[in-house]
């Protein structure tokens, strides 16, 4: 038996020998625990057997769909998630990660069929997609969705389907809000899976979402989404080992690249199992590794949206996520540190189980890898303050005062803080010289939905992005037409606009 086997077995004996209790010597939330759904992937078939199926659920949202009875909040989130998302793709579009990609989609020579954002090339829907995709994650920038970014996948995908398709900006506002709303009940059916087994939910549950929205643009009959639906869970891949690395935004890419070949292929007969999300051998199982899961979160499809009530942050920093509470623990100690510096004798960072899976402490030697170094972003915060785009080039790295005071970094789990999530709390402590300890604790970072982000801020993200490769004029008339979204009459003016000159 493997060491990740013998892991598996011994939560599948916990949960069914002792239940609630088990859920707390792993470290579960309590909620996930609670879930009365059988462990086993028989049980959840013999329960569901008389259950309507998760994708005939899927298509009956997709189709059945009218943006006409959607609250406002939806679609001024819906918006709001379009611009910060094309922002930081066009930054990320010039990122050398993205300049591979686009190599890559050069040499293919495909049809040029729609706009490679920040680009001069077009390509296929599909390789715009995985261009954009790459783009919109390049950076560790984009929108936080229910458990990291989720749907990051799911704009990168729509923009080549809906400029292919000559959709309109409502039709593509409530492409995403399909796709965004799928994501979020992939994520709540399965809330111990990923956590346990080290998915990116970016890679695993985007190209779901992204398959939803492209099947609503390309009106795929209702009796083809379940194809589409089992394609798009078959095609999930990403794990978080990646990170730090060039191939955890290609998880993005894929993602949005696999959402739109499932609605093609779906849309020309191609088949799938229509249970491939909730049935033996199918995308829960497999992903879950057989720990409790239960579909009723497709069944409030339409009547409950996610994109407002649910886990969501608009990320003021371009880096990892879990990170954000450290970094504003630090910067809220720089006033107090002051010009003493060089005095700084030891900082230690306490972080919650999730971010310690993720950051590391040793200074990076990539730009990527700085994205998830508390012994980069710390000292960074102490010295410069909040770290924006210009934190993370090569120049930035070779700062000899970053990495003396790297040197002083330490960090460890604290469990008082939780297993973390999308609210990872933080505490920092720092030692001067003289013996003096100078505290503080971070529990929800800027952005999040319990500290939120105004429109002002949205809006000076996005040109600051955008202006990373255009002029503030080019840039800010982008802005102006997304920020009357959905109310334009065609999307044929913007596809220029986001294309390279």
């Amino acid at each position: 038996m493997t060491k990740q086997s013998g892991a598996l077995d011994r939560r599948r004996f916990l949960r069914r020998s002792f239940g609630a209790s088990a859920a707390m010597l792993l470290g579960l939330p309590r909620e996930a625990s609670a879930q009365q759904a059988p462990a086993s992937a028989a049980g959840r078939a013999m329960q569901q057997a008389d259950a309507k199926r998760v994708s005939a659920l899927i298509a009956d949202f997709v189709t059945g769909f009218d943006i006409k009875a959607v609250p406002q909040p939806v679609i001024d989130r819906a918006r709001t998630v379009f611009i910060d998302t094309i922002g930081v793709m066009l930054a990320g579009s010039h990122e050398d990660v993205s300049h591979l990609a686009v190599a890559m989609v050069k040499g293919e020579a495909s049809a040029p069929q729609a706009t490679v954002v920040g680009q001069s090339l077009r390509a296929s829907q599909q390789l715009a997609a995985l261009a954009n995709g790459v783009a919109s994650h390049a950076m560790d920038y984009d929108f936080t969705f229910m458990r990291g970014q989720a749907a990051a996948a799911v704009i990168p995908a729509i923009l080549p389907v809906a400029e292919a398709a000559g959709a309109t900006p409502a039709e593509m506002i409530a492409a995403y809000i399909i796709g965004a709303e799928v994501v979020a009940r992939v994520v709540r059916a399965d809330q111990d899976g990923p956590l346990f087994d080290a998915w990116h939910t970016t890679g695993i549950v985007g190209g779901i979402g992204a398959a939803a929205a492209c099947a609503r643009l390309l009106k795929v009959p209702a009796a083809a989404i379940p194809d589409v639906v089992g394609i798009a869970a078959s095609l999930a891949s990403g794990f978080n080992a990646n990170f730090g690395t060039m191939s955890k935004p290609l998880h993005c890419g894929n993602a949005a690249r696999n959402g739109v070949m499932a609605a093609l292929l779906g849309k020309s007969g191609f088949t799938s199992n229509p249970a491939a999300i909730e049935g033996r051998h199918g995308y829960l199982n497999s992903i879950g590794r057989d720990l409790p899961v239960s579909i009723e979160a497709f069944k409030d499809l339409g009547r409950r949206y996610d994109l407002v009530e649910g886990r969501h942050r608009f990320k003021p920093y371009p880096c990892g996520g879990l990170t954000h509470t450290t970094i504003e623990a630090a910067l809220e100690l720089r006033g107090k540190v002051g010009t003493r510096i060089s005095e700084i004798k030891s900082i230690h960072c306490f972080v919650a189980r999730s971010a310690g899976q993720r950051a590391g402490t040793q200074y990076p030697s990539t730009v990527e890898a700085a994205k998830f170094s508390v012994g980069y972003l710390v000292p960074y915060a102490l010295i410069h303050g909040a770290p924006k785009i210009a934190a993370f080039t090569e120049k930035a790295l070779q700062d000899e005062r970053l990495k003396a005071l790297a040197v002083t970094v330490t960090a460890s789990v604290d469990p008082e803080l939780g297993p973390g999530g999308d609210d990872s709390p933080a505490r920092i402590r720092i030692t001067l010289a003289d013996g003096q300890v100078l505290e503080q604790r971070k529990d929800y970072a800027s952005g999040s939905y319990r500290n939120p982000i105004t429109p002002a801020q949205i809006q000076e993200k996005f040109l600051d992005c955008a202006t990373q490769i255009m002029s503030a004029d080019a840039a800010r008339r982008i802005y102006a037409f997304l920020d009357t979204l959905p109310a334009q009459p065609s999307l044929d003016p913007l596809w220029p606009m986001l294309r390279k000159g």
